[in-house]
């Protein structure tokens, strides 16, 4: 295999070189001539931490440490050790590891003797073995199997060879040519051969699926191909709903789009709908039907977590202490992203209340503002830059539990309303948002009316300075929740709005697989507060004129009717949509902040309840639980390429099934990245 990977897009960056040599040199443990090098032990079991028990399979160990040893002399140098970093950073590099798997000599190609050492060395051939001197074998590396095979006909081979394996499995099972094989038949192949492509959901149904029928070889044919093509089925569904994920859909709809853009056949439609009714009602399907038979892909687990904790090993296991536990760790990073994007947003909030608190009759004069820009520039001139967080304490004292309210709550009502496929209607979603809302505003009140009091304190020349606690004294327990209705009704509207807004903006922004990166996440936050808050400014501008002390010569109120009817009558219509462009450009980035550190913080300090996740967090398809299943561990010295290497390795376990055996001889083998985790058991 050359040493030298090619400039090419990537998912990673390259790590540099100083960094590099010292992450090597922290794992080599043999020097000669002056050179440090790795052992097989030392890069697989040390740095790769795979294989760690005592009783490991050494044989696996030195196949695993001869990809990135392309010198094939049993170690491995710094020189080696960062080409193979720069191959994890290549876009094949799915493929080019693997094919680093079977180029045992080094030389850029494999050859037969290479390719049947290796898959004689796999699980599944150990299983189901496979006739290595057939006529597939002969039509890739000749008749007398000395043809020598470059790395793009070895693509093509690692593609078609489980294609074949499969079939081979069928002939043994039908050793008198009738075409048939029986339900147990069927279930045993494809557990052995298509393991890397099965869900649990798969796995536990493949017997029902036949409802007890003879399998025919078209319908095992075309049961494989349905497997292998998953994605492509997606993309047809996706096709039929035009972009939806959540519309489901009937077989005939389903089979009109897969005719009008794809060569999937009527009959793999049939067995589609045959397993989503066997795993979930029958008649129609939605997208995370599709995704409880498509496996997760490798690069999911590229994405690194701070921390990963289970809580409870299945969703059947959920106590009331856990769904407590639950909505505390949620409340906990609710208040951290509320505080966030208060803090970023909070001089636009200030401007928006100084252009609402304007009335007919002030005394204020020459310090009255034209717009939002002249509001904003004199606050600076007159007050200063830290004019512009008058007010900013109480408002993070406050904005962390208000915050960590509205989303607790919205999480635990949209859970209530949340099926089993991960649907809630849209009745559900406003329903969420407005309790939410609702909730929030036990500490919204005090902390707007403080927060008001003091943003518009500078707006009198000379004025002495207030403090947030002269304002809770002045005031009173009760005179804190002035004008609580107006706020009831901006926040619970607000949020009714503001949630299935943002549910369904980022849907839409998701990518293929369902998955929404940070940017998404934040342009998803930013787009839903342009509606929800420019909708409610008008209970906005009229709490402000509620819980604004009124200064000599300004108009009273004395609650909300009386508000909106002096307004109305003093200042017209147009007063009730004052600030509407500060209050949208302060109310979208806040929200657009707030969720994109909420769902990231969910991210990196990753925790499953057993209850519902957000979505987008991840590719919307379901973890393999079979021994494929890798939880990536963090561990700092992957760096650069080697982000992916462990994710990397355990893909070509779920994309090609090459399971090595991870016990030394005589013992159960599971799959080589499994043993990342330290724990594994073989099917």
């Amino acid at each position: 295999m050359h040493s030298k990977v090619e400039e090419s897009p990537s998912l990673l960056k390259r790590a540099g070189t100083d960094k590099l040599r010292e992450v090597f040199q922290k794992y080599a443990s043999l020097q000669k001539d002056g050179e440090h090098y790795m052992t097989s032990e030392d890069f697989v079991r040390k740095f790769l931490g795979l294989f760690t028990e005592a009783a490991f399979n050494d044989e696996s160990v030195r196949l695993l440490a001869g990809i990135a040893d392309t010198s094939k002399d049993g170690l491995i140098s710094f020189s080696e050790f960062q080409a193979f970093e720069g191959l994890l950073c290549a876009p094949d590099a799915l493929y080019r590891t693997a094919f680093q798997l079977f180029d045992r000599q080094g030389n850029g190609s494999v050859s037969y003797a290479d390719f049947a050492d290796v898959v004689q060395k796999t699980e599944l051939h150990s299983k189901v073995p496979f006739s290595l001197d057939g006529t597939f074998i002969k039509r890739y590396f000749g008749e007398k199997k000395q043809r020598l095979i470059n790395y793009a006909e070895f693509t093509q081979l690692l593609h078609d060879f489980h294609e074949e394996h499969a079939m081979e499995a069928f002939r043994s099972k039908d050793p008198a040519g009738t075409g048939y094989i029986s339900p147990l038949d069927f279930q045993d192949i494809i557990v052995k051969v298509k393991r890397h492509l099965l869900t649990p959901d798969v796995k536990d149904n493949l017997v029902a699926v036949t409802e007890g029928h003879r399998v025919s070889f078209p319908y095992f044919i075309a049961f494989t191909s349905l497997l292998n093509n998953m994605e492509l089925i997606k993309q047809v569904y996706l096709h039929a709903t035009k972009g939806s994920r959540t519309e489901t859909v009937t077989k005939n709809e389903l089979l009109y789009a897969a005719q009008t853009m794809s060569q999937i056949t009527p009959l793999e439609i049939d067995i589609l709908f045959q397993l989503t009714g066997a795993v979930n009602q029958p008649g129609r399907i939605d997208y995370s039907d599709l995704s409880n038979i498509a496996p997760e892909h490798y690069t999911k687990h590229i994405t690194h977590r701070l921390a990963e904790i289970k809580a409870v090993d299945s969703p059947n296991d959920r106590s009331a202490l856990t769904q407590v536990l639950e909505a505390t760790y949620r409340f906990t990073l609710a208040s951290f992203a509320g505080a966030t994007g208060a803090t970023v947003v909070y001089p636009i909030d200030l401007v928006k209340t100084r252009m609402q608190n304007q009335r007919t009759g002030s005394m204020i004069g020459e310090v009255a503002y034209r717009n939002s820009w002249d509001c904003f520039k004199k606050v600076i001139r007159h007050e200063g830059i830290l004019g512009l967080y008058r007010g900013l304490l109480p408002q993070l004292m406050g904005v962390a539990p208000e915050k960590a309210i509205k989303l607790t709550v919205n999480d635990f009502v949209r859970d209530q309303f949340t099926d089993k496929r991960s649907n809630i209607p849209v009745w559900g979603e406003v329903l969420a948002g407005g309790c939410g809302g609702a909730a929030q505003v036990i500490f919204t009140n005090p902390l707007e009316i403080v927060k008001i009091r003091l943003q518009v304190a500078g707006e009198i020349a000379g004025g002495s300075k207030i403090s947030a606690l002269s304002v809770v004294r002045e005031l009173g327990f009760f005179g804190l929740y002035k004008g609580a209705k107006a706020c009831l009704l901006r926040d619970v509207n607000f949020s009714a709005i503001y949630f299935p807004t943002y549910a369904h903006v980022k849907a839409s922004l998701a990518d293929k697989d369902g998955y929404n990166s940070p940017v998404s996440l934040l342009a998803a936050g930013a787009i839903a507060g342009i509606p929800a808050a420019s909708l409610v400014t008008p209970a906005d501008v009229i709490k402000t004129r509620l819980q604004v002390a009124a200064r000599q010569g300004q108009t009273t109120y004395t609650g909300l009717w009386d508000a909106t009817k002096k307004i109305m009558a003093e200042e017209g219509p147009r007063a009730f949509w004052k600030g509407t462009a500060a209050r949208v450009c302060r109310s979208s980035p806040q929200f657009g902040v707030t969720l994109f550190t909420y769902e990231l913080l969910q991210r990196l300090f990753y925790v499953d309840f057993g209850g519902n996740q957000p979505k987008g967090s991840q590719g919307n398809k379901s973890a393999i639980a079979l021994d494929s299943t890798l939880a990536q561990q963090v561990r700092p010295d992957h760096i650069g390429g080697y982000n992916a290497v462990v994710p990397l390795l355990a893909g070509i376990e779920s994309q090609f099934g090459l399971y090595l055996p991870r016990y030394g001889r005589g013992g159960a083998a599971v799959p080589a990245a499994t043993a990342a985790n330290g724990s594994g058991t073989s099917s």
